[in-house]
C-alpha cells in the first residue's frame, strides 16, 4: 500500500497491471473450489520466493536466517490458508471479498487522507509517506466498505436463525448456503461494531505495510520483487492483506484452543 501517487510515466503500466491482477484473482474466485485453492497456493509460493530474497539481505547466515525462513512459512502460509478457508467454510466468495474490500478501502482512504491532510508521520524512518491522517482515512475507508458490502452482496452475509419458520418483521427466508431466516440490513448497535472492525482492520493492514517496508529497508531494496510491472512484487501488493488474514487466523486458533481447554 502506498500514499504517494505514481508518476505519470508509469501510470498506464500500473493501471494495466492492476486490471490484469484483478481479472486473474476475480476469475479464480468466481470459478472457485480448486481453482481458488491453486491460485492461493501460487500466490503463496510467489510471496515466499520474494520473502527469501529479502531475508538474504537482512539476516546473517545461520540460525537467524533459518528463523526468518520459518517465520515466513508460518506468516505467509497461515494468511493464505485463511483466504481459501474463508471460501470453503462459508461456501462462497462473500467473506473473502469483504475482507479484501476492507483492505482496499483502507488503502484508498489512507491515500486520499494522506494527500489531502498530510500532517505528522507515523514512522518516517520506516515509511516516510505514512501519516496519522492517512491512518484515520484508512479506518474510514475500511468502515465504509464493511458497511456497504452486506447491502451490495444480497444474501452473502446474513444472520441465520433456525428453525426456518415464518419470518418475523425485518427478516426473510432464504434457501441455499445461507438457508434459514436471515436478518436484512443492520440492527441497532451494528454500526458501532462495523466501525470498530474497520478501525481494527485498518490498523492491522497498515502494520503489515510497515512490516514489509521495514524488511525492504533492512534488505536495502525498493521493492520486494519485479513480478508485477509498475507495482513491484507480490509482497508489495498484498502486505496489508497478509497481515489481516494472519490476524484472523491467529484469533481463530486462539479461540479454538480456548474452547478445547475449557470445553
Amino acid at each position: 500500500m502506498n500514499e504517494v501517487p505514481a508518476s505519470k510515466s508509469d501510470l498506464g503500466v500500473r493501471t494495466a497491471s492492476a486490471v490484469v491482477m484483478l481479472a486473474v484473482a476475480g476469475g479464480a474466485l468466481w470459478v472457485g473450489r480448486w481453482f481458488w485453492v491453486a491460485f492461493c497456493v501460487l500466490v503463496a509460493l510467489g510471496i515466499l520466493w520474494e520473502w527469501q530474497g529479502l531475508v538474504k539481505g537482512l539476516a546473517a547466515k545461520g540460525l537467524t536466517k533459518f528463523a526468518w525462513f520459518l517465520g515466513g512459512l508460518v506468516y505467509v502460509g497461515g494468511a493464505v490458508f485463511v483466504l481459501f478457508n474463508l471460501y470453503r467454510e462459508f461456501e462462497g466468495a462473500a467473506w473473502v471479498l469483504m475482507i479484501v474490500g476492507a483492505v482496499i478501502g483502507t488503502d484508498i482512504g489512507a491515500y486520499f487522507a494522506g494527500r489531502a491532510i498530510g500532517g505528522p508521520k507515523i514512522a518516517p524512518a520506516i515509511s516516510p509517506s505514512k501519516t496519522w491522517a492517512g491512518l484515520a482515512g484508512g479506518m474510514v475507508g475500511a468502515t465504509v466498505m464493511l458497511t456497504l458490502f452486506p447491502l451490495l452482496w444480497e444474501g452473502g452475509l446474513c444472520t441465520v436463525i433456525y428453525p426456518p419458520e415464518l419470518p418475523p418483521p425485518g427478516f426473510a427466508y432464504l434457501d441455499g448456503p445461507c438457508s434459514g431466516i436471515v436478518r436484512w440490513g443492520y440492527a441497532p448497535g451494528d454500526h458501532v461494531w462495523t466501525a470498530l472492525g474497520g478501525a481494527i482492520i485498518a490498523v492491522i493492514a497498515q502494520a503489515g505495510d510497515f512490516f514489509e517496508s521495514w524488511m525492504k529497508r533492512r534488505a536495502g531494496v525498493k521493492d520486494s520483487g519485479k513480478l508485477i510491472p509498475g507495482h513491484g512484487g507480490l509482497f508489495d501488493r498484498v502486505d496489508g492483506l497478509l497481515a489481516v488474514c494472519f490476524a484472523i487466523g491467529l484469533v481463530a486458533a486462539v479461540g479454538a484452543l480456548f474452547r478445547f481447554v475449557f470445553a
